[in-house]
């Protein structure tokens, strides 16, 4: 009988401890435990729109690049307010377009905003762009109230869902106090070990004041029927809990960035690798050009190491126009002949044959913030002597300490520069070649390059055009030429001008477009007009998608899809008037 006792009230103890257990569970979902630690200032007329323009504000934002929607209006207000500058766009892949410029050529943070649903989707090629390229962008992105969250309101989906696999850090602000937090990690992130895009979700009832918001979730005359005061219950218990410590002060400055770094003894292993090399040849890709090492000690790091080098990507212009050290032409055969390379923030994939450029019997460095990116395909063509994983711009000041005093021959850097003279004799007889009919580009991209002032920075736009522009047109100096990396989208210029202008306002902004391309960026020369950024865009018009037609023609027999025209606006006009007049006289 005691035994039975006992295992009753074991029984009981147990049920009891899972009553409380779930007790205390229902008061931690519904909010009722934090609102013990937070109040809510109900008289308030602040909303969450200040807390991430002040956010913004403490991170050193200066521009804001947005389409406007009523999800984000408050944002976009307390921006102004505080003065960093809101500059709307006409299409939202252009404002993103815009943040990654500013990402690119200032080292930090690019930052975009865009209202819900068909505003975000719009948003996707130019996120994806920036997460291929590398570049620190916070994509805000506006939703649906948190009570209508998969209930069919106006332009809500699953946003998280689609932009998880784009970002490196996705969260959704689901009461006002998590503002400050969460943009301030997602900054973090974004900067943080290998750049890259971060989106924040903000729900439009953590946007807007409490006695907006309030009017929206609790009905103005108080239900009837139990079932209608539990209702009741549960919108004001939520609406609390949105607004519970909402306008506590909290830290909203910058978090320590993660940037790693090589360890001294793999930097010494490459020291003794290239002291020995007798033809050694550096690649340098834009992960060079990151912060914390600025370009101009980069840029005497290279020098003072005296290595001819190739520059893609950011790293384009580092050493300026026309440097002993700077190889532009012919870059497979100088990889082949090399026994040194090292690969300083390049990657094996496309861009290198996948590694199959490289020689089996060159020593191979690479160096690289991502070790997934920095071994793709070293299991196929090519094997690193060694993969230094940290950031290339430290790596290489590091590198030159450890081989002060070293010199290489004289005769490999010439005889790279001399191929390069060769090949450009080959481009000077190409300009000189008459055309059948309108330019010679090769001849008009020899005037840009003749033309260009040294405060230009160049945004290109395109396929054939600008494939011909890289080999011809040379930046002035680094952070001055901005492609859209190894994603190869069309449609970055005009997002790409606006950023960079906005940047360098004493710079002149040259765009060189193909015709198919610019067609991305046509609407957006209104942005430039209405916010008065002057920039100058060169169309390289062939009238067809040369690059396709090319290959195809001669593949598959046919030029379907690839042919654009001559189309002159007064023509189009003139054809316009006469049809409005024959529908004039037929009455």
């Amino acid at each position: 009988m005691e035994a039975s006792a006992g295992a009753f009230s074991s029984v009981l103890l147990l049920a009891f401890g899972a009553l409380v257990i779930a007790v205390l569970g229902a008061a931690q979902r519904l909010g009722l435990l934090s609102r013990l630690v937070h109040t809510v200032d109900t008289a308030s007329i602040q909303h969450g729109g200040e807390s991430v323009a002040a956010v913004l504000r403490a991170h050193g934002v200066r521009f804001l690049f947005t389409l406007v929607g009523g999800h984000i209006s408050p944002l976009l207000v307390a921006c102004e307010k505080l003065g960093i500058r809101v500059v709307d766009t006409r299409h939202e892949v252009t404002a993103v377009f815009a943040a990654d410029a500013v990402a690119r050529l200032t080292g930090t943070l690019g930052v975009a905003a865009v209202t819900a649903g068909p505003g975000l989707t719009n948003t996707v090629t130019a996120v994806k762009n920036a997460q291929i390229a590398q570049s620190p962008v916070l994509l805000l992105g506006g939703a649906a109230g948190t009570l209508l969250q998969n209930r069919g309101a106006l332009q809500a989906i699953d946003q998280m869902s689609l932009f998880r696999p784009l970002c490196k850090f996705c969260a959704s602000v689901q009461r006002v106090r998590d503002i400050v937090p969460t943009l301030r990690a997602a900054a973090a992130a974004a900067q943080s070990g290998t750049p890259g895009p971060v989106f924040v979700e903000l729900p439009i009832d953590v946007l807007y004041p409490y006695f907006i918001v309030r009017k929206e979730v609790v009905p103005a005359m108080p239900p009837k029927g139990l079932m209608g005061r539990v209702v009741s219950w549960y919108l004001e218990n939520h609406l609390a809990n949105l607004f519970a410590g909402a306008w506590e002060p909290q830290p909203e400055g910058p978090l320590p960035l993660d940037i790693p770094q090589a360890s001294a003894q793999q930097v010494q292993r490459c020291v003794e690798i290239l002291s020995r090399a007798k033809r050694p040849l550096i690649l340098l890709g834009s992960q060079a050009l990151l912060p914390p090492i600025p370009a101009d000690k980069l840029r005497a790091a290279v020098e003072t190491l005296g290595v001819p080098c190739f520059l893609g990507g950011m790293a384009r212009g580092l050493l300026g126009r026309n440097h002993p050290l700077h190889i532009r032409q012919n870059r497979s055969a100088a990889l082949k002949k090399a026994d040194v390379v090292l690969l300083a923030g390049i990657i094996c994939d496309f861009r290198l044959s996948y590694g199959r450029v490289l020689s089996r019997s060159s020593k191979i460095i690479i160096v690289n913030r991502n070790r997934k990116d920095m071994l793709i395909n070293s299991d196929i063509f090519w094997k690193p002597q060694e993969a230094v994983q940290g950031d290339v711009g430290s790596f290489m000041v590091k590198l030159v300490e450890g081989l002060e005093g070293q010199t290489w021959a004289s005769d490999w850097a010439e005889e790279l520069r001399e191929a390069d003279r060769q090949k450009e004799q080959t481009f000077r007889e190409k300009a000189l070649m008459p055309a059948a009919q309108h330019l010679n580009p090769v001849r008009v991209l020899q005037l840009v390059e003749e033309t260009l002032p040294d405060n230009s920075i160049l945004v290109v736009d395109g396929g054939d055009f600008v494939g011909t522009a890289a080999h011809l047109v040379q930046p002035r100096g680094p952070l001055r030429w901005l492609d859209p990396g190894a994603f190869g989208t069309l449609g970055v210029g005009a997002g790409f001008a606006l950023g960079a202008k906005l940047c360098r306002p004493d710079a002149e902004v040259w765009c060189l477009f193909g015709d198919g391309a610019f067609g991305y960026s046509l609407i957006e020369f209104d942005t430039f007009v209405r916010h008065k950024i002057p920039v100058m865009a060169l169309i390289g018009n062939d009238a067809g998608w040369t690059q396709i037609s090319r290959e195809q023609v001669p593949c598959l027999g046919s030029n379907v899809a690839c042919g654009l025209a001559y189309t002159e606006g007064r023509r189009c006009e003139d054809t316009g008037r006469r049809r409005h007049l024959q529908a004039k006289e037929r009455g």
